[in-house]
Parts: structure tokens; C-alpha cells; sequence
């Protein structure tokens, strides 16, 4: 298992680079088709696209027994919400690369009974679901952030005799209890909330990146399963970025979100 696993990690990059340059198939292929490309141009951008797809498909083969290696070591850690989506997001990455070999079997002629669209509906759910858990740790991480930010803040403002900045505790003249304040009140706290969420994403480069990424890749599925058409353009550009900063956070590794 561990040589598999170590194996898979060196495969990781190459994955990444054809992912890359299939979802920048895919925006080019959108914008040729907006444009008014040629049709023999556009077949040709769509069989690269498909063929790096498939290869993609081939270099993945076997990372579920890697997602599972991860999920056994998620399910040691110390915080109960972080055990819980690390680990359940892990699970649900093994079984989107079970159903991505079956449709690698299928399209490369291996299998050609099997139904590649009942298969391909069940891997992106999985990969939504992977998804949800991700961002849904990250937020769990901004939310602990926030905390102990506000946290530091009032002891510093306690240390140094100060009161809540813009009278958020104090409701003073403009508070919820004036007539016609509290409107003004919320938006006030809201704009702190979100110089706070600016400063901490700021502060945290590794969330950051990991927030922009589950992001743009929630995009994908969403499209493929039908919840939200975004069209290929969309989805293009979102699979770029993401995959770009997928690639950074190996060139970086310290940009990988931990644990």
C-alpha cells in the first residue's frame, strides 16, 4: 500500500498537467465556437480535450487506495469537525476514482458494456459531495480563525482601555435600540466581518488557495449533474484555475492546506 501510495504522489503532477491543459481545451474549444471558428478547428480542439481526459483517466488509476490511506489517517486527529469532514471527504474521493477506472475501462474498449453515462453521474455526485465536505472544513477553519482574532482584539482593546470600535458592543447612539439604527448598525458589523475575513484569508495563504480552489471546482459538478448549467465556458475557466493553483501547491508545498 505505502509504495502504491508513494507511486501515485509522483503520478500527481502529471495529472495535474493534463487536467490543466484539458479545461484550457475546453475554454479555448467555447471560445472558437463563440468566435466563429472553423468546424474541422473545433473537432480537433474537442478530440484533444477528450484525449487528455482519457489520459487523465489512465494516471488516475489506482489514487483511491491513496484517498483511503488518507482517510485512515484523518480519522486520528484530535478535532471531532475536522476528523469528520477530512475523513468523509476523503471517502467520498475513493469511491469517484473507483467509478472514474470503471469509465476509463469503458472508454478504452476494456469494458464496452458498461453504461458510461449511469457511471459518469455517479462519480461527479461523489465528487460534489468531496466537495461540500471541503469547503465545509474550510469554513470550519475561517470560523476557529475569526474566533480567535475577535478574541485577540478585545484583549488588546480591554489592555488598552478601549472600547468596541464603531460602538458594535456598546450600541451607542446609532445601536438597534435607537429608532432607525439598527440598519446602519448590521451593515456597520457586517463591513467588520468581512475586513476581518479579508485580513485572516490575507494572513492564511494556504486557505485561501484552498477556498478559491474547492470553489471553482464545485463549478464542474454542478454543471455535469445538472444542478446549475454554468456551459462550457464557465466551466472551462473554473477547471483552469483551479488546476493552476493545484499545481502551485506542489511547485509551493507550503501552500498545501494541513492537515
Amino acid at each position: 500500500m505505502d509504495a502504491w501510495v508513494r507511486f501515485s504522489a509522483q503520478s500527481q503532477a502529471r495529472e495535474r498537467l493534463c487536467r490543466a491543459a484539458q479545461y484550457a481545451c475546453s475554454l479555448l474549444g467555447h471560445a472558437l465556437q463563440k468566435h466563429g471558428a472553423s468546424p474541422e478547428l473545433q473537432k480537433q480542439i474537442r478530440e484533444l480535450e477528450s484525449h487528455l481526459s482519457l489520459g487523465r483517466k489512465l494516471l488516475r488509476l489506482g489514487n483511491s487506495a491513496d484517498a483511503l490511506e488518507s482517510a485512515k489517517r484523518a480519522v486520528h486527529l484530535s478535532d471531532v469537525v475536522l476528523r469528520f469532514c477530512i475523513t468523509v471527504s476523503h471517502l467520498n474521493r475513493a469511491l469517484y476514482f473507483a467509478c472514474d477506472n470503471v469509465l476509463w475501462a469503458g472508454k478504452s474498449g476494456l469494458a464496452p458494456r458498461v453504461d458510461q453515462e449511469k457511471w459518469a453521474q455517479r462519480s461527479f455526485r461523489y465528487y460534489l459531495f468531496s466537495l461540500i465536505m471541503n469547503l465545509s472544513r474550510d469554513a470550519y477553519e475561517i470560523r476557529l480563525l475569526m474566533e480567535q482574532e475577535s478574541s485577540a482584539c478585545s484583549r488588546r482593546l480591554k489592555g488598552s482601555g478601549g472600547g468596541a470600535p464603531g460602538g458594535i458592543e456598546n450600541a451607542g447612539p446609532g445601536g438597534p435600540g435607537t429608532p432607525g439604527g439598527g440598519l446602519p448598525h448590521l451593515a456597520l458589523k457586517l463591513q467588520l466581518r468581512v475586513l476581518l475575513l479579508a485580513r485572516i484569508l490575507r494572513g492564511h495563504p494556504p486557505l485561501l488557495l484552498d477556498v478559491v480552489r474547492n470553489a471553482c471546482d464545485l463549478f464542474i459538478p454542478l454543471d455535469k449533474l445538472g444542478l446549475w448549467r454554468c456551459g462550457p465556458g464557465i466551466v472551462g475557466l473554473c477547471g483552469l484555475v483551479s488546476s493552476i493553483l493545484s499545481i502551485l501547491t506542489l511547485i509551493c508545498p507550503w501552500l498545501r492546506l494541513k492537515p
